[in-house]
């Protein structure tokens, strides 16, 4: 199989990932990646019917109650 991303090419990135960050970050790293997805995703999905304005407006009277 060739290609940028064949499994062989794969292994060897996570490798060397491992080694710059360490087995203490990885988790932390993946974390921030699937929020940071997460969110775009939901930008996207915001923009297209414009519902995210309207999350943003019912969040706000929730956190004027707590204070």
């Amino acid at each position: 199989m060739e290609g940028l991303l064949s499994p062989v090419h794969l292994v060897f990135i996570l490798l060397i990932v491992l080694i710059l960050f360490g087995p203490g970050k990885l988790p932390e790293l993946g974390k921030g990646l699937g929020k940071g997805i997460r969110e775009f995703k939901d930008a996207m999905r915001g923009g297209m019917d414009g519902s995210s304005d309207k999350k943003e407006e019912e969040k706000k009277p929730e956190e004027d109650k707590k204070s």
